[in-house]
């Protein structure tokens, strides 16, 4: 590595890397870091490092071709980052992003191992496909040395050619909910999925159209289901009806529409007798979601994996549905502290 490090003056120090850091003692009241180990001595630090009684320093002196970690860090982040992030100001040679909206976290992991691989560069993230909020941290960056050669900076510029992270912001559609089964319809029982749906909706900023409910007819659903696609719906759900009882007609109303089924069960528990389809539409492809009960009475399941990423703009398909397996078993912990948690970490 092309530096040298010696002893000088703190007079003489301006423009030179700290070797370590540099502590201040308040008596009585604080003891911490004034400066940082790697901090660019200023003009304006002369007469702060002479009152905590340092006359000499140890520092780094960069030579030609070499780059400093802050700048490097300042490379990386506007080599790698996409759209709606920020970046944090470097702090001990690391810049944090932060998410500039509600939206979904996507990572490209083959190109976030190709810049790990590349030596000294260091990109950390949450994992991706989760559900991240405004102004939340969602990774991190800086080398490994406090001045590294420009050589490995250009060499990740040639090769990272494309963000490795984003954030996508959630769209806002319509949805309408179709809800099934006889006991429901004739009011034996009292209809538990529409409260849950409209208050994870509202979490979402997803306006609900309406709430039909069907019974065990299969016409009555997928004319319902119909319906709210031509309203101009852009997602809807279809509760309940799920199993593979005599009476669960769901899957069939939902075929009956004209619908492509992506996948009719799922890895994911709880979750695994989801359904996911499309229905072409003037508004684009609509996603058809019939929902199994574990939705209604569990606080995250599939629904809460699979809907953010429809609402980002992604088209699931059968193998994005069967890679929800790694990661598709919740703990079911007393509290919750979902998406803080393994559950979905590996879509």
């Amino acid at each position: 590595m092309r530096f040298s490090m010696k002893t000088i003056a703190v007079e003489e120090a301006v423009g030179s890397i700290l070797c370590q850091d540099i502590t201040r003692i308040v008596p009585g009241e604080s003891k911490g870091p004034v400066f940082r180990k790697g901090h660019v001595v200023t003009e304006e630090d002369i007469p702060v490092l002479l009152d905590v009684g340092k006359e000499h320093l140890y520092v780094y002196e960069p030579q030609p071709g070499m780059v400093h970690e802050n700048d490097a860090a300042w490379r990386i982040a506007r080599c790698v980052a996409g759209e709606h992030l920020s970046c944090t100001d470097p702090k001990e040679g690391r810049i944090n992003f932060v998410a500039d909206c509600n939206g979904l976290l996507s990572i490209d992991r083959e190109l976030l191992f190709c810049l790990n691989a590349l030596g000294d560069i260091t990109l950390a993230t949450l994992p991706g496909n989760i559900r991240v909020r405004q102004g939340e941290a969602v990774a991190g960056t800086r080398v490994t040395p406090l001045v590294v050669d420009e050589s490995l900076l250009l060499e990740m510029e040639q090769k990272i050619t494309r963000p490795v992270l984003s954030v996508l912001p959630f769209a806002s559609p319509k949805v309408g909910i179709v809800t099934t089964g006889n006991e429901v319809l004739k009011g034996r029982i009292k209809d538990g999925f529409g409260p849950v749906l409209r208050q994870k909706f509202a979490d979402l900023d997803c306006p609900v159209e309406g709430q039909v409910l069907s019974g065990d007819d299969p016409e009555f659903t997928a004319q319902a289901i119909t319906d709210f696609v031509n309203r101009g719906c852009g997602l809807v759900c279809v509760t309940g009806g799920m199993s593979v009882d005599p009476d669960d007609q769901t899957p069939t109303a939902i075929r009956r529409t004209g619908a492509e089924i992506i996948c009719y069960g799922a890895p994911v528990y709880p979750g695994a007798m989801f359904l996911l389809s499309y229905i072409e539409a003037p508004q684009g492809r609509v996603p058809v979601l019939g929902l199994p009960g574990c939705v209604m009475y569990c606080k995250t399941s599939i629904f809460d994996i699979v809907v953010p990423r429809l609402l980002a703009g992604q088209h699931l398909q059968a193998a994005d549905m069967q890679r929800l397996g790694y990661g598709g078993f919740c703990r079911s912990c007393a509290q919750c502290h979902y998406p803080v948690c393994s559950f979905g970490a590996g879509s």
